[in-house]
């Protein structure tokens, strides 16, 4: 069953939080699904409670700009934005800090995090409870509409989560504003990666023109996306990656998934048990590891063994699909 708590219960939802449970809660914009940011379990059940086909990056949730910009580098554009528009409805992806917190699988194993400090008060107030990044993508089923209400989310949710804060109905109604600071544009230029709760017109009044990212369906039928919005990601192991593999040459590291193959000399276990939350969890940490201690070791490859197609399992063989795309 899933809790229907409210604005008294807040010790209560970031108990749930901090356990590594996911709540949901209202922001200005739509109805967030909670999950502790740096816990890749809790993560990796954020996507599985949505159906999410993809592991696209989530927004990292914060009550302030400056527990925000602990995990970022942010840049001086960075902070006149959060001057001017924090709290508020709008996300920005800049560089993930040498001391960042939050799980690779939050930010879809990139080199950015997306980063937003909600106006809701309710949420800012749950937020300093709960003492750590709150991964929070709209709560509902991938693909069915935002929710603005807390009934909203218990009609696609309700079961599948530990509780909801009902907060009444959200102000804005639509997600927020992504803006891409993290140099990717033409001359490191701020991109708009997705149009939402501060338009784009208020952006450059304060920034000057900024550029704009692939439309939807040019960026959703390429390669993974950069944040919640839609400009494409660039990274990839460097060693090959090989799929399906039932055999490991002696040159190559392995990505193992249940019973490990044998003779792997360097080997990274997504899961011993075959739990496919548990391996989306310890997907990229696996992928960077055996990338930077295959090279130490002269490996010349990482072999992947095959992952069930269901569940997780699709979200998971689509981003080994990219890691191990042909490279351009």
């Amino acid at each position: 069953m899933t809790e229907l708590l409210g604005p008294g219960d807040l010790a209560r939802a970031a108990a749930l939080l901090r356990d590594g449970r996911l709540v949901a809660f209202p922001t200005e914009t739509v109805y967030g699904l909670g999950g502790d940011a740096t816990n890749a379990e809790a993560v990796a059940g954020i996507f599985a409670a949505k159906g999410r086909p993809h592991f696209n990056p989530l927004i990292c949730h914060y009550p302030s700009a400056e527990a925000a910009f602990a995990d970022v580098l942010a840049d001086e554009r960075a902070h006149r934005l959060a001057a001017q528009f924090w709290p508020g409805a709008l996300t920005l992806v800049l560089p993930r800090a040498a001391a960042c917190r939050v799980d690779l699988l939050a930010g879809a194993g990139l080199d950015t995090l997306a980063v937003r400090v909600p106006a809701n008060p309710l949420a800012r107030a749950l937020l300093r409870e709960v003492g750590v990044p709150v991964a929070a993508p709209s709560a509902n089923r991938s693909g069915q509409v935002s929710p603005t209400t807390a009934a909203h989310v218990l009609d696609g949710l309700g079961g599948r989560i530990a509780a909801v804060v009902d907060g009444g109905p959200c102000t804005v109604g639509v997600e927020s504003t992504v803006l891409d600071l993290a140099g990717n544009g033409p001359e490191g230029a701020a991109v708009l990666l997705r149009p939402g709760g501060v338009p784009a017109e208020a952006i450059e009044a304060l920034l000057g023109p900024i550029g704009r990212a692939l439309p939807v369906a040019a960026a959703a039928a390429t390669a993974s996306l950069r944040s919640p919005g839609l400009l494409l990601s660039h990274y990839a192991p460097g060693l090959p990656v090989r799929l399906d593999a039932i055999s490991l040459a002696p040159d190559e590291a392995l990505l193992a998934f249940g019973r490990p193959l044998p003779g792997a000399a360097l080997a990274w276990n997504l899961s011993e048990r075959g739990d496919l939350q548990e391996a989306a969890a310890r997907l990229f940490a696996g992928l960077r590891w055996l990338d930077a201690e295959g090279t130490r070791r002269g490996c010349r490859g990482i072999a992947v063994m095959p992952v069930p197609e269901t569940g997780l399992g699709a979200a998971i063989n689509d981003r080994l699909a990219r890691a191990a795309a042909p490279r351009g």
